[in-house]
Formats: C-alpha cells, structure tokens, sequence
C-alpha cells in the first residue's frame, strides 16, 4: 500500500506504509493534537493506534497492537519521542528491534530523527551510544554517584553541567557534523541556543 506524504517528506522515503502510536498519560487528556498531526503527515485514521496510560506502565494495549501490525518496510510515526519510549534506554531499544526488523521510525516534532535517512539514523546511532557510554558511567561508578547526589542534596541548587555529560556530548557533536541547523539540533535536544551554546563551550 502506497501513502500519500507532503512533498518535504519523498527526500527520505516514497513508498512506505505510514502507521502512526499516540498516547496521553489520563483519560481525561485529550489525543486529538497527535492524530490530528499523524493525519496531516499522511496516516489514515484506522493505522494510528492509541493508549490513555501513563508512559512508565509497561503494559500498553495499543503499543501492543501497534508493533504487532508493523511489518518490514512499513514506518511508524509518532508525535514525540516521550509519546514512545518510558525512558531512552527502552525508546533506544524499540527503534532497535523495529531497525531489525526493516521497520522504519519517525518522529514528527523532532524533525531530525527519521531512520529512513542516513542522517536521521547518524543522529539515532549517536543517541544508542550516549545511552551507552551513560549505562557505563553508572555501572562503573556507583559509589562515585552516590556520594554526588548526596552532595547535591546538602547544598541544594541545580547540579553543575559538565562535558562529559550525554547532551553535552551529543550537542557538540551535532554542532560539529555541520549537517544540521542549530535551530534543529535544539529541537532535537529540548534546549535553547544559549543552552546550546553553553554547551558547546564546555
């Protein structure tokens, strides 16, 4: 089955089957703003399934229902990341398991993350690493950690920012691949350019 996509889109993919996930964390949330976006992208109405629940429950019906149609080739879409994942670590290990399958992933408000492009999947790529490099940190210095929380605790006040840290990390080297705008990368990220340029600075 061939989808209909606004032309910005036919750079990354012409003939894939779009099918869209929504989810709102209560029953009293409304899902119209995610259709409504995964309409407009090119998804017909009965290939956008949905969940009411709270991302950290581990048990979504529609999620469930939604992987199960999937089939190689075809993209899921979402609205944003967190509509997906209940942390990184599992959004990271989703899009795996549907790369794995030749199941392709897009996100509609991060505009840079489509692993149906080479630069989408690069910047996917570097995510899996951070959160990598991130589980290693922890599992290497979980008494170093510990005592850093609890410092943080005594002096109260927002922890300080280092290089080493992943959005750090993956905002310098974002910047440096020159392949996307700054504009996009804070998107991307969720910080603002003077965020962004502190970053980059450390």
């Amino acid at each position: 089955m061939v989808e209909t996509m606004p032309a910005k889109q036919t750079l990354c993919s012409l003939d894939q089957r779009l099918v869209g996930y929504a989810r709102v964390s209560t029953d009293d949330q409304d899902l119209s703003l995610q259709i409504d976006a995964l309409t407009k992208h090119g998804i017909p109405q009965p290939s956008i399934f949905m969940d009411k629940i709270s991302g950290a429950k581990t048990e979504r019906p529609g999620l469930t229902k939604c992987l199960e149609a999937l089939r190689h080739g075809d993209i899921l879409v979402v609205w944003r990341l967190d509509r997906l994942g209940r942390s990184m670590r599992h959004l990271i290990a989703l899009v795996e398991d549907l790369r794995n399958k030749g199941i392709g992933f897009r996100s509609l408000n991060e505009g840079a993350i489509d692993t149906t492009c080479a630069s989408g999947e690069l910047i996917f790529n570097i995510f899996s690493a951070l959160a990598q490099f991130e589980r290693r940190l922890i599992q290497e210095r979980p008494k170093a950690g510990l005592a850093a929380a609890r410092a943080r605790g005594r002096n109260g006040g927002r922890p300080k920012v280092t290089s080493e840290e992943a959005r750090v990390v993956l905002a310098k080297k974002l910047h440096a691949d020159k392949s996307l705008e700054i504009d996009d990368i804070c998107k991307t990220l969720r910080i603002s350019r003077s965020t962004f340029y502190r970053y980059v600075r450390l």
